[in-house]
């Protein structure tokens, strides 16, 4: 079973996922808030990959059942109802709705990795459950990172390094490349204090500055919820139990 990891999105064409198994991870805070609006009872997260094209989407659908979720640079986009802060995403306010749903890292690496066999995303919050799945899967992974702006982010790939090693510990085989084994080394040095590493985090400062420390440490909770977002025909919807 090979582990493949991406620092960024960026380094890679979309037409490289086609066919693959794909994990997505942008912990703070779009995967993290898109396993809690399905948790929810939200009926489908429609990943975009720009604010234009959340708007065109959202203008096709009607009902009110619709709402247009995310955030630029970390502020809530002007018009949508909801931000990126996965506590705007209670059940009183989604369930049963479609969430059009844009964010400045993490929709866009979703929607790079949309010819994907397979293509989850992971955060804190499901990791255990990403793991037991993938393991169950026993197919080669592309996990990606999304980062921040497409740099390189120390949580995302912690968060990619805690994944890998769930998996390692039952696919003894595993093979990493070389990002696999640096995110790894990282999750070994920093995962015993999550919300330390978020809070020292680029992101995390900027974050905090924003006021969004509540998210910070909802954020770095592990295995708070069992659900598997799965995307396919455009959206995320909440994996099914074989």
């Amino acid at each position: 079973m090979k582990l493949n990891v991406f620092l960024s999105p960026v380094i890679v064409d979309e037409l490289y996922f086609t066919g693959k198994t794909t994990v997505v991870i942008d912990v703070l805070r779009a995967t993290s808030t898109i396993v809690t609006a399905i948790n929810n009872g939200a009926k489908e997260v429609v990943p975009v990959a720009s604010v234009e094209f959340a708007v065109k989407v959202s203008g096709g659908m009607f009902g009110g059942q619709i709402l247009l979720g995310g955030e630029r640079n970390t502020k809530k986009i002007e018009g949508f109802a909801l931000g990126n802060s996965p506590f705007e995403y209670s059940r009183e306010i989604v369930e049963g709705k479609t969430i059009v749903f844009y964010t400045t890292n993490g929709t866009k690496s979703i929607a790079k990795a949309k010819y994907s066999e397979n293509l989850y995303t992971c955060s804190f919050l499901n990791i255990s459950a990403i793991a037991k799945h993938l393991i169950t899967l026993n197919t080669d992974v592309e996990i990606v990172c999304a980062g921040r702006n497409n740099y390189f982010s120390i949580e995302d790939s912690v968060c990619a390094g805690m994944l890998i090693s769930k998996i390692s510990k039952v696919k003894t085989d595993s093979y990493l490349n070389d990002s696999g084994a640096a995110v790894l080394t990282l999750y070994e040095k920093y995962g015993a204090n999550l919300i330390k590493m978020m809070r020292e985090s680029d992101h995390g400062k900027i974050l905090l500055e924003n006021g969004f420390e509540a998210d910070l440490e909802y954020c770095s909770s592990i295995d708070i919820l069992d659900d598997i977002p799965s995307y396919a025909n455009g959206v995320l919807k909440k994996l099914k139990s074989n």
